[in-house]
C-alpha cells in the first residue's frame, strides 16, 4: 500500500476528532458561553448541517481541479473552520465556525476515497479506502478522549487549536505525498459527474448506507444511558467502553476491507446480517456488565465492517463520475446519524425501554438489508450477459470483463 493512504488517514483522524469530541465537550463550551446544554447541542448539529451541505456543494464546484489541489485545498478549510471555533467570541460564531469546519468533511473523504482507489492495484481498491477510514475509526480510540482530556483540563478553546494543528500535519503529508501525476485519474468535469448520479444503482447504493448507518446510530447515539442505567456501569466507565467501540470499529473497517475486495457485495450483506443480529441481542447483552462491554465492541466491529463496500459500491456505480457519487454518501452516511437518532429517540419517547433505540436500529438494519436486495436484483437485470460472462463496471471508468464463475459480488 502506498505512503499516500497515510497522508489521507491523517486528514480523517482530524476530521474524525473534530466530529465527534464536541459530545464529550457540551458541559464545559455551554458554561463558558453562558448557554444551556441542550443549546450548546446545535453546535453538533451544525457539524452535520455542514457536512450534509458541503459534500455534494464542495465536490461539484471542484470537479475540474486536480483531486490533490482539491484535498490540499478542504483541509486549508478545515483547519481555518477550527481556528476560528477555538477564537469565536460567542456562542453564535462557533455556531457558524462549527458549520464551517464541517464543509470539507464529506467532500475530503468522498475525493479521497476516489484517490485511495486509484493509487492501488484493482484488487486492493476496498482496503485502500479502509486504510483510509482507518483515521476516523482510530480518531474515536485515541483523538477523542485526548481532546476531550485537553479541553477539561487545558479549556476547550485548546481542543480546536490542537485539532487546527492536526489539519497543518495533514496538509503537509499530502503535500508531501499524494502524487502530482493524476494522469491515470483526470479530473471529469461537473456534467459528467452531474450524470452518474441520475443511475438507479447510485441511488439505490446510498440508500443502503442511510439505512445501514441509521441503525447504527439509532443505537449508538444512546448508548451511555444503556451503559449505565442497563449494564450499570458507572459514569466514569463510559468513555473507555466507546473507546472500546472505536476498537471494534477500527477492526471492523480493516476487515471489511480486506473481505470486500474479494466479495464486495458479500460483505455488505453479511455486515448488515451481522449488525441487525447484534442490535436484536442488545436488549439481552446490557443485562449484564460484561454482556455491555461486548455487546459496543460487537457494535463497531458489525457497523463498520459495511463501510468500505458502501464506499466502494457507490463509486462503481457512479464509474463515470465517482467524486460527487462518494461525497454524496458521505452526507448520507451524516443523514444517517440525525435519521437514526431520531428514530431511536422515538423508541425511547414512546416507552419501550432504555435498550429499545437498538431494537429499532435492528429494523434499520433489515431495512438496509431489503434496498441491498433490490440493488442486486436490478444490477442483474442491467447488466450486459455476453459469453457466459458479465461487465462489471470500475471506479476508473473501465470495463473489466470476468467469468460468471468468478462474479463475487
Amino acid at each position: 500500500m502506498p505512503l499516500a493512504l497515510l497522508a489521507l488517514a491523517v486528514g480523517a483522524f482530524g476530521i474524525g476528532t473534530t466530529e465527534f469530541v464536541m459530545m464529550g465537550l457540551l458541559p464545559d463550551v455551554a458554561a463558558d458561553l453562558h448557554v444551556s446544554i441542550p443549546t450548546a447541542g446545535h453546535l453538533v448539529s451544525a457539524y452535520a448541517l455542514g457536512v450534509v451541505i458541503g459534500a455534494p456543494l464542495l465536490a461539484a464546484v471542484t470537479a475540474r481541479a486536480p483531486r490533490r489541489t482539491v484535498l490540499i485545498s478542504l483541509m486549508g478549510l478545515f483547519v481555518a473552520g477550527n481556528a476560528l471555533s477555538a477564537f469565536a467570541p460567542g456562542y453564535d460564531s462557533l455556531l457558524a465556525a462549527r458549520f464551517l469546519s464541517g464543509l470539507p468533511h464529506g467532500a475530503f473523504f468522498g475525493v479521497g476515497a476516489v484517490v485511495a482507489t486509484n493509487l492501488v492495484a484493482p484488487e486492493r481498491k476496498a482496503r485502500s479506502v479502509s486504510l483510509m477510514f482507518l483515521g476516523l475509526t482510530v480518531a474515536n480510540i485515541v483523538g477523542v478522549p485526548v481532546a476531550t482530556l485537553m479541553g477539561q483540563h487545558l479549556g476547550w478553546r485548546a481542543t480546536f487549536l490542537g485539532v487546527s494543528v492536526i489539519g497543518l500535519a495533514a496538509i503537509a503529508s499530502l503535500a508531501l505525498l499524494i502524487p502530482h501525476d493524476h494522469s491515470h485519474a483526470p479530473a471529469i468535469g461537473l456534467r459528467r459527474e452531474l450524470a452518474a448520479l441520475k443511475s438507479l444503482p447510485v441511488w439505490l447504493a446510498l440508500g443502503t448506507t442511510v439505512a445501514g448507518f441509521g441503525a447504527l446510530f439509532s443505537a449508538y447515539s444512546y448508548i451511555t444511558p444503556m451503559l449505565t442505567d442497563s449494564a450499570g456501569y458507572a459514569d466514569s466507565s463510559v468513555t473507555l467502553l466507546l473507546a472500546l467501540f472505536g476498537v471494534g470499529a477500527t477492526a471492523g473497517n480493516l476487515v471489511g476491507g480486506r473481505l470486500a475486495d474479494h466479495a464486495m457485495r458479500g460483505t455488505l450483506f453479511a455486515g448488515l446480517t451481522s449488525l441487525a443480529v447484534v442490535l436484536a441481542f442488545f436488549p439481552l447483552l446490557m443485562t449484564t456488565a460484561w454482556g455491555g462491554g461486548l455487546a459496543v465492541v460487537l457494535l463497531g466491529v458489525a457497523a463498520f465492517v459495511t463501510g468500505s463496500p458502501l464506499n466502494l459500491m457507490v463509486m462503481e456505480k457512479a464509474a463515470a463520475g465517482p467524486s460527487l457519487a462518494s461525497s454524496a454518501n458521505q452526507a448520507a452516511f451524516n443523514l444517517a446519524n440525525a435519521g437514526g437518532a431520531w428514530i431511536g429517540g422515538l423508541a425511547l419517547a414512546a416507552g419501550f425501554g432504555v435498550t429499545s433505540p437498538a431494537v429499532a436500529g435492528a429494523a434499520l438494519a433489515v431495512l438496509g438489508l431489503a434496498v441491498a436486495g433490490v440493488a442486486y436484483v436490478v444490477d442483474a437485470r442491467r447488466v450486459p450477459q455476453a459469453h457466459g460472462g458479465r461487465e462489471r463496471v470500475v471506479a476508473t471508468g473501465g470495463v473489466v470483463r470476468e467469468p460468471e464463475e468468478a462474479l463475487q459480488h
